[in-house]
């Protein structure tokens, strides 16, 4: 099954310490054949932005920035794989990195907000 993920929107629900999306962070989804683009604020996160592809597996692969609260641009890369719930939504367990101005990686999962 082939997910599109335009005009979905979706939450923070686990990450690791030293990442900043949370509960608080809401990120909005785009998608133009398998090109994914989100905006995302909220938490210690003032303003990002990703972009990125859709894979044939519905896998994505992204780059994101963002402005925290301390106004610290912050840059790093995703991998992220879906798991479709029972309900339908959407959970997606990521593996990310950053790569400015800090070095360090982690894991996190963001659902989707029906």
């Amino acid at each position: 099954m082939k997910i599109n993920y335009h005009n979905r929107k979706f939450t923070g629900v686990t990450n690791s310490p030293n990442g900043q999306v949370n509960g608080e962070t809401i990120f909005h989804y785009q998608q133009h054949d398998n090109i994914l683009t989100a905006s995302y604020s909220g938490g210690s996160i003032l303003q990002g932005h990703m972009q990125g592809v859709v894979n044939d597996d519905n896998s994505l692969d992204f780059v994101y920035h963002h402005l925290d609260v301390h106004q610290v641009l912050k840059s790093g890369h995703c991998h992220s794989v879906p798991e479709v719930l029972e309900d339908g939504r959407i959970r997606m367990h990521e593996r990310w990195s950053w790569t400015y101005p800090i070095i360090g990686d982690g894991n996190s999962i963001v659902e989707e907000i029906k």
